[in-house]
């Protein structure tokens, strides 16, 4: 069982994100903090000898939250200070 999470855990990541292109920018940012904080909260459980599928939940519900909160103002990767 955990070798078919590690296997299709990525894989799902990868194809999620993929799809993000067609999206409003608030979208994006829900969808891709979620798909982060679900592979975040999955590798820090797996560390720690957690659930795995819980901590890859509430490290997507996080990340999520966090990413629909936040806006182009408060985050943005492409700006240059």
């Amino acid at each position: 069982m955990k070798r078919l999470i590690v296997i299709f855990f990525p894989c799902a990541c990868l194809l999620t994100v993929s799809a993000c292109s067609h999206m409003p920018t608030e979208a994006q940012r829900a969808f891709s903090g979620g798909a982060i904080g679900a592979a975040g909260g999955a590798a820090v459980t797996a560390l720690a000898g957690g659930s795995i599928l819980g901590g890859a939940l509430i490290g997507g519900a996080a990340g999520a939250a966090i990413g629909a909160l936040t806006s182009s103002d408060h985050i943005s990767l492409d700006r240059r200070h």
